[in-house]
């Protein structure tokens, strides 16, 4: 795979918050306001190749979790209340009010949907990407920092990556999933699901479990009765970056639909 033509990101900016600094961007201008959820060990870098087009589309939000790249290291357990609450400090210090559209890639699924029943009034649509099932976040061991690493390289950005912040925030999987068992329903608003079409080339990759992980998908989608799932043919884990045009797509539907 070529590497992704990269994009421009705006200045990143840094807030103190209650709970410590936070590094994050933020641009474009009118509604809605597009919240990026970055994957584990993932920092706000992993979105430059899509941001000049999402950045038409409305204000778009980016952030770096703590422990990643001039965010302070987490203090406290990084379960996906205790991130979804620095967050929402973290907005309210940079200005930004709902209703949002949150866009998650991997593990970062996990907080937008725990967002999205946490505080059901601020959500205005949800685009997952590759997005963590709460059922297979223990899938995750062992091959998200693998995946991350090697995105890492095919952007040649070194902070992309931080092994240490991948085990803090996989290590609070667990615990996340368990809130979003025990928060509300899902909102009924747009839902678009974007998976990978291709398989998995690990060897240790079944078909049962590509069949799971799929049904798994399956159900991320009818999470809203306005949800849709797209299959990314061309790719695997990464489809914003394999398949742009088709997540941009995906993200203008969803904005219309609102």
């Amino acid at each position: 795979m070529q590497p992704p033509r990269l994009g421009a990101l705006p200045p990143i900016r840094a807030l103190q918050t209650r709970s410590g600094r936070l590094t994050y961007v933020k641009s474009g201008q009118g509604s809605p306001a597009i919240l990026l959820f970055n994957g584990a060990g993932v920092s706000l870098e992993g979105w430059r190749p899509l941001y000049p087009e999402i950045e038409q589309l409305g204000t778009v939000f980016a952030w770096n979790r703590f422990g990643m790249q001039g965010s302070d290291a987490p203090g406290d357990r990084q379960t996906g209340t205790v991130v979804i609450g620095s967050l929402r400090e973290l907005l309210g210090y940079a200005g930004l009010q709902p209703p949002y559209v949150l866009v998650a890639h991997s593990l970062g699924g996990l907080y937008a949907n725990l967002y999205a029943r946490l505080y059901p009034q601020e959500v205005a649509g949800v685009l997952l990407l590759e997005a963590t099932h709460p059922e297979d976040q223990g899938a995750l061991q062992g091959h998200e920092d693998q995946l991350v690493r090697s995105l890492g390289k095919l952007l040649e950005l070194p902070e992309l990556f931080l092994r240490a912040n991948v085990e803090v925030e996989l290590g609070c999987a667990e615990e996340t999933a368990r809130e979003i068992a025990s928060a509300g329903e899902f909102p009924p608003v747009p839902l678009r699901v974007v998976t990978g079409g291709l398989t998995p080339r690990a060897a240790a990759t079944s078909p049962a479990v590509v069949g799971a992980k799929r049904a798994k998908q399956q159900e991320l989608a009818r999470l809203s009765p306005l949800g849709e799932q797209v299959i990314a043919q061309q790719s695997g884990h990464f489809p914003q970056l394999t398949e742009p045009e088709l997540v941009l797509s995906a993200l203008r539907e969803l904005i219309v639909s609102l």
